[in-house]
C-alpha cells in the first residue's frame, strides 16, 4: 500500500467518501427520515441535481482535504525536518529552492520504505502540500536524477493538480450520483428493495468507470511535470530519471498483476492492455520521447 502515487490515493479516498456520503444521504432521506414525516426532497426543486452536486462535490473535496492525512497513514515513513546524510539534504535542498523561485511554501517532506523507485505530491494546496520519495529512489537514482523526480513532483504541487483533479473528481461524481438516483427512483417505485441494490451497484461500478475520463486528465497533467521538471533542472537529468526508473523495473522483472493492484497508480505507469485507461501515468516510452521532442 505505499506504493500508492498521489493522485492515485486522492482517486481511491474520492470513491470511498462519496460513496460512503451518497448511501447514507439516501438511507436517511428516503428511509429513516420520512418515517418521522420528514421530506428533503421537497424543500429543494430539482432536488436530486441540487444533491447530487453537494454530495458529488463533498466526496472530492473531502478527500482532498484528508489527503495529506490518508498519505501519511499509508506511508511506512518519516518526515524531513533536519536532514541527517547527504541524501536528505538533497532532497530538502532541492525542493525548498524550487519553492522559493515559485514563491511558495516548502511542503512537508518524507521519505518512506518502499524498494521499487517511486515518489509522488498530494496536498489541498501549492501552500499546504506534501513529498514523499521512496528509499527505492534514494537507492536506485543518482543525485541529479533525484532532483529531476522531485522536480516533477514540484511540477504538480506548483500547477495545482491536486486541486484540478478534485474538480473533475467532483463533476463526476455528480454525474454517478444522479444516474444512480434516477435509476433508484424507477426502480423503488415497484420494488424498494430491488432499486436500493441496483442504486448501491450502479454506485460502485460508475464510480470506477468515472475513473477513466478522470485517469486519462492525470496522464497528461504526468506529460506537463515531466515539461517542467525539464525547464527546471534540465531535461536530460528528468529523461535519466524516468530510463532509471524503467530499468529498475525490468532488472526485477516487475510484473503487473493481480498481486500488485496498486499498479495502476505507480510512476511507471502501464504500457499495455485494457488497465493502462486506469492508470493516472503514461508508460515510460511515451514520456521519454515527449521529453526528447522538447
Amino acid at each position: 500500500m505505499n506504493r500508492w502515487k498521489g493522485i492515485g490515493l486522492l482517486l481511491l479516498a474520492n470513491i470511498l467518501i462519496f460513496i460512503t456520503l451518497s448511501i447514507t444521504f439516501t438511507v436517511l432521506a428516503d428511509f429513516v427520515l420520512p418515517s418521522f414525516g420528514i421530506n428533503l426532497h421537497q424543500y429543494v426543486n430539482q432536488g436530486d441535481l441540487i444533491f447530487a452536486l453537494a454530495i458529488g462535490f463533498g466526496g472530492a473535496f473531502g478527500s482532498l482535504a484528508l489527503s495529506k492525512t490518508i498519505a501519511r497513514s499509508m506511508i511506512d515513513g518519516y518526515q524531513i525536518t533536519h536532514p541527517k546524510n547527504h541524501a536528505e539534504s538533497v532532497i530538502l535542498e532541492t525542493v525548498q529552492k524550487i519553492a522559493n523561485r515559485l514563491n511558495v511554501k516548502t511542503p512537508e517532506l518524507w521519505v518512506y520504505e518502499s524498494p521499487d523507485p517511486n515518489a509522488f505530491a498530494t496536498g489541498p494546496s501549492k501552500n499546504n502540500s506534501m513529498v514523499a520519495v521512496s528509499t527505492g529512489l534514494l537507492n536506485n537514482l543518482n543525485e541529479n536524477e533525484v532532483r529531476a523526480v522531485l522536480a516533477h513532483e514540484m511540477g504538480h504541487v506548483y500547477n495545482g493538480d491536486m486541486f484540478t483533479t478534485t474538480i473533475l473528481a467532483g463533476l463526476m461524481n455528480t454525474f454517478v450520483y444522479f444516474i444512480s438516483r434516477w435509476v433508484y427512483r424507477h426502480l423503488a417505485e415497484r420494488n424498494p428493495a430491488l432499486g436500493f441494490g441496483a442504486y448501491i451497484f450502479l454506485q460502485i461500478i460508475l464510480s470506477f468507470l468515472a475513473m477513466i475520463p478522470i485517469s486519462w486528465f492525470s496522464r497528461r497533467r504526468e506529460f506537463a511535470a515531466d515539461r517542467f521538471a525539464a525547464n527546471t533542472v534540465g531535461k536530460e537529468y528528468m529523461i535519466s530519471a524516468l530510463q532509471a526508473i524503467d530499468g529498475w523495473v525490468q532488472r526485477a522483472q516487475f510484473q503487473y498483476t493481480s498481486e500488485d493492484a496498486l499498479a495502476t497508480m505507480k510512476i511507471s505507469g502501464q504500457s499495455k492492455s485494457f488497465l493502462r485507461m486506469f492508470s493516472t501515468h503514461p508508460p515510460i516510452e511515451a514520456r521519454v520521447a515527449a521529453l526528447q521532442r522538447l
